[in-house]
């Protein structure tokens, strides 16, 4: 690469302990809801990456012992030796491609609450467990933090021997038991263990020496370390403790991979942290203190801002998760000055909830994500076309897109037709809500893919009916119509017993609103019967405008979906703070002209309330009246795809055309093997 690329000092080789990475590309450990459960498709998530430039690819949080069982989540695993051919798959895969493989470790500590193993759950001292669970943790004695050292140790050397060139000690997320001992909260300890940062710091340190005592003659040793709990004084801060921690243990890890505390900060969504580079401000010192490599995250997409944390002396090593998970191939892309095809990280924190909801890996950006060892897709590289030409596709919304795309890709004569005045479906509507414009990011970056490509017409203003889809003679045809919202009150909850709703009632729905359109006076009720993020965003969007607004819904958080997107506290504080009525546990029961009725979700008590009007959101009808025309044209091919299939979150819709575009001439027998294939347990008798 010529020393003309604006970007290549992002391509110079970092030396990390007795291991060089061969640029600053770093995969920052995530979970993958894969893990030990499913090991070959992990493998293929992080062979991926390494394949695109990555320099570095970690793994996900492995456990050390059965005291930090995290069942069911499938994390990683590295209890006994029989875990090692496991994580070997994983770490060849990334060796396959000339990039280190890093292995973090974890003890959990009270994270942990041992479904599986029934083992006792371990804290710094005694305390509840983490999560919501009948079950309390015991405080530690010197026993048992000398099996823990032994245990990381043990697992230290297991690491090494599956192929790890990096090895993890780990210290954030709240999750870890070397952080739970840092802090004040949870260590009130009188031993040399407890009270002052020094001795709250000791057993990192000695896990740190541990590590290093063990592997680290071929193995570089990193602490990942949460350098602030964004809990400003009532926890750990990056210019107070923090920084004190860095400067104990200054040059004790051949790495520095600082980030802050919890998850839900370290991953905070775009709804409520748009700027990329967000965590700069707490790390920025560390380089100060100590001479070893630090990597940092934040949402980093711009190699313009990742060659200014280099050169500002932030960062050595450009970390990503959420970004390796969108664009697998971002180092190459910016190597080859390709920086327009990067598909950029929107920040919707899907593939967070993934690992929540303990299922693979998923990205709306990406539909190929997870998918690289059960379906054999890669991200850049799609078949050739077969025997068919043209293609013809009915709907610009996110299914519709990437289904053209795709399609474009193979090299089919692609036709791509839009209703509406503008590309991008609910995309654009849901973008221009408050706090959602990075979602533009799935439209803009197809768009500009199809724009590019001599094969692909594009039209706009296009209702097309039966009869002009037959004058097109196009006989491959994708509709892609989409879905829409229900306005009589039907949703999960009330199913059995419809909402009584007046003939003079003003009822809008989530199509309304994202029209532009506004209740015309308050209050206004938001029913949210979805519970996923647009009925709060739609209340945020009222409540911003002016309206006095009443937010119902049957469950008992706003937008509950979303505690799987790290994001349903910040949501519902978000509201209370714009003065939205809350009622949680309250189903519609009737909505007249300047009231409705309320129903307790536990005993059917019924309660008025007052509201010049009502914003449904229930559930979604699928546009299939065209689909439904074209059946007697006898059509090669006649194919729905998206919300018009099957309603549900973007990132559904996009898979969905990914998949149409995939499957396409394919036999029906061989693609519909791909929902067969899985990974089968070994039912050997155990030794």
């Amino acid at each position: 690469m010529s020393d003309a690329n604006p970007y290549a000092l992002l391509f110079e080789p970092v030396r990390i302990g007795p291991v060089t990475a061969r640029n600053r590309f770093f995969q920052v450990p995530h979970c993958t809801g894969l893990g030990h459960l499913r090991p070959r498709a992990d493998a293929g998530v992080r062979g991926i990456k390494a394949a695109g430039g990555w320099a570095v690819v970690s793994n996900q949080e492995t456990e050390i012992h059965p005291t930090s069982d995290l069942s069911p989540f499938p994390e990683g695993r590295l209890w006994d030796a029989r875990d090692i051919p496991a994580l070997r798959l994983m770490t060849d895969a990334v060796h396959e491609h000339g990039a280190l493989a890093a292995i973090q470790l974890v003890h959990n500590g009270n994270h942990a609450v041992n479904h599986l193993s029934r083992a006792p759950i371990l804290a710094p001292s005694e305390m509840s467990a983490d999560l919501a669970m009948p079950k309390h943790a015991r405080a530690m004695d010197k026993t048992d933090i000398r099996e823990l050292r032994r245990w990381h140790r043990d697992a230290a050397l297991r690491a090494k021997q599956a192929g790890a060139d990096i090895i993890y000690v780990y210290a954030g997320h709240s999750m870890s038991i070397a952080q739970h001992f840092m802090l004040p909260h949870m260590n009130t300890r009188s031993d040399e263990y407890g009270g002052s940062l020094e001795n709250r710091v000791r057993l990192a340190r000695e896990l740190l020496e541990d590590t290093r005592e063990a592997v680290g003659d071929t193995c570089a040793v990193a602490f990942r370390f949460a350098i602030d709990e964004m809990q400003g004084p009532d926890g750990m801060q990056a210019a107070e403790e923090g920084r004190a921690v860095v400067e104990l243990l200054a040059d004790l890890p051949d790495l520095w991979d600082v980030n802050v505390s919890g998850w839900d900060n370290d991953s905070i969504t775009t709804r409520f942290q748009p700027q990329d580079g967000y965590q700069n401000d707490a790390l920025a010192f560390v380089k100060q203190v100590t001479g070893k490599p630090v990597v940092g995250v934040g949402r980093l997409t711009s190699p313009d801002l990742m060659v200014s944390m280099v050169r500002k002396g932030i960062v050595d090593l450009i970390g990503a998760a959420r970004p390796s998970i969108a664009d697998p191939f971002l180092p190459t892309k910016i190597r080859e000055g390709r920086i327009d095809e990067i598909r950029e990280c929107i920040g919707c924190n899907i593939c967070v909830a993934s690992d929540n909801l303990g299922i693979p890996i998923r990205c709306t950006q990406n539909p190929t994500m997870g998918e690289e060892w059960r379906r054999g897709w890669h991200p850049e590289v799609i078949t050739s076309k077969g025997k068919q030409n043209e293609v013809l596709v009915i709907g610009g919304g996110p299914a519709g897109l990437e289904c053209a795309m795709q399609m474009a890709r193979r090299g089919y004569e692609v036709t791509l037709a839009e209703a509406s005045s503008e590309f991008g479906g609910r995309v654009a509507r849901e973008s221009r809500l408050p706090g959602l414009s990075a979602w533009g990011r799935v439209m803009d970056y197809r768009l500009n893919d199809l724009t590019q490509r001599a094969n692909v017409r594009m039209f706009t203003n296009s209702a097309l009916d039966a009869a002009q889809v037959a004058e097109l003679g196009i006989g491959n045809v994708f509709v892609a119509t989409g879905a829409h919202w229900r306005r009589d009150g039907i949703g999960r909850n009330t199913q059995r017993h419809a909402p009584d709703i007046a003939a003079g009632a003003t009822i809008l729905t989530p199509d309304d609103i994202l029209s532009g359109q506004m209740p015309p006076v308050g209050p206004v009720l938001v029913y949210d019967d979805d519970n996923v993020y647009l009925a709060g965003v739609i209340a945020e969007k009222l409540a911003l405008a002016g309206l006095e607004v009443i937010f119902a819904t049957p469950v008992s958080l706003v937008s509950s979906f979303t505690v799987n997107t790290l994001e349903q506290h910040r949501i519902q504080a978000r509201l209370i703070d714009l003065g939205v009525d809350i009622r949680c546990n309250q189903t519609l029961a009737a909505l007249g002209t300047g009231n409705a009725s309320l129903a307790c979700a536990f005993t059917g008590r019924q309660l008025p309330v007052v509201c010049e009007s009502a914003v449904l959101v229930t559930e979604r009808i699928r546009e299939t009246t065209l689909h439904a025309s074209l059946k007697p044209l006898n059509l090669t091919t006649l194919e729905l795809i998206g919300d018009a299939a099957q309603p549900g979150l973007i990132v559904d819709a996009v898979f969905s055309g990914h998949r149409a575009a995939r499957d396409f001439e394919r036999p029906k027998q061989d693609a519909d093997k791909d929902w067969f294939r899985r990974e089968i347990i070994d039912l050997r008798e155990e030794s």
